[in-house]
């Protein structure tokens, strides 16, 4: 075992090594939507986040619209800079409690630089160490109109100018089409998240271009189902055939595809239960041989462009 295998604490890693803005961290980390839902217990929401750490967690995904800042606070609370907890936020969006959706769009460059500051407040940071610029030209969730139609240029210019006045360490992309993609690259990318799983995989060439440059990928509804039209992993029946082969969940086996199926991978699985943390942690221990990764690899996919 290698010192990269093994977390600042000694823990061993939740799916292994993997690389992110140039730093090792575990391959499984932690999504920390869902922390919103304990809005009314702090404290569980803080020893969820301490026990996700404990166990190797070394990767946190975040946003000041989760929860409206709650989020953010929990994790202030409950983060220590000796646990070298890579926190990765995202921008272009915002908190919309009055509206028909919990968040809105917040695309222009002044609301970007708005959410990093609004950010580096809520987490105690001097700088975010990679922040996503979460754009809203496609599906799925919500489409740019009106005053939101940003150029990406002018986006990622902003972005530019924010790393080199060291507000934030490194820049992502999320929710890209592969020539948004290409013309991101250049600003040096640290990671792309997009949708994302083993039944809904049109970015399969996104995918393969971050392998390429080094760029991870980390994919969001990675089971599938976040719409009403977006199939559902566990519904698979060769998923189902694989979780009984191997006495593992169906979401365990989606999840395990992901990170057997490229590298570059790393998953930021979300909840607000500590059983359910447990599980998806577990993950990293499931081993799929060709014979299983071949039935996996051969369940039909959707994209975008059929929902509905």
């Amino acid at each position: 075992m290698t010192l990269d295998d093994r977390t600042a604490s000694g823990t061993s890693r939740p799916g292994g090594p993997g690389l992110l803005a140039g730093r090792t961290v575990s391959r499984i980390g932690y999504g920390a939507m869902q922390l919103e839902h304990l809005k009314d217990d702090p404290a569980a929401a803080v020893a969820l986040l301490l026990k996700a750490v404990d166990q190797g967690v070394d990767h946190v995904d975040t946003a000041h619209f989760y929860g409206h800042g709650f989020v953010n606070h929990a994790i202030r609370e409950a983060l220590r800079p000796e646990d070298e907890v890579l926190v990765v936020s995202k921008v272009g969006a915002a908190p919309d409690t009055g509206g028909p959706f919990p968040l809105r769009l917040a695309q222009r460059p002044a609301e970007l630089r708005q959410a990093v500051e609004q950010d580096l407040k809520e987490l105690g940071l001097e700088q975010v160490p990679v922040v996503n610029l979460r754009r809203a030209s496609l599906g799925p969730g919500l489409i740019a109109e009106g005053e939101q139609v940003v150029d990406l240029d002018d986006q990622l210019a902003v972005m530019t100018e924010l790393r080199d006045a060291g507000k934030i360490g490194a820049i992502g992309i999320s929710n890209v089409g592969m020539d948004e993609l290409r013309r991101a690259l250049p600003v040096g990318l640290a990671c792309v998240q997009n949708a994302y799983s083993l039944v809904y995989r049109g970015d399969e060439e996104l995918l393969e271009l971050c392998r390429a440059e080094g760029i991870a990928w980390v994919p969001y509804f990675p089971l599938g189902g976040a719409f009403p039209a977006m199939p559902k992993v566990a519904d698979a029946p060769e998923v189902r055939d694989a979780a009984r082969e191997l006495d593992r969940t169906p979401a365990q086996i989606g999840l395990a595809w992901l990170l057997h199926h490229a590298p570059n991978v790393l998953l930021i699985p979300g909840t607000s239960n500590p059983d359910h943390l447990d599980a998806n942690l577990a993950t990293g221990t499931v081993t799929l041989d060709a014979r299983s990764m071949a039935a996996l690899d051969a369940v039909p996919s959707r994209t975008a462009g059929t929902l509905g």
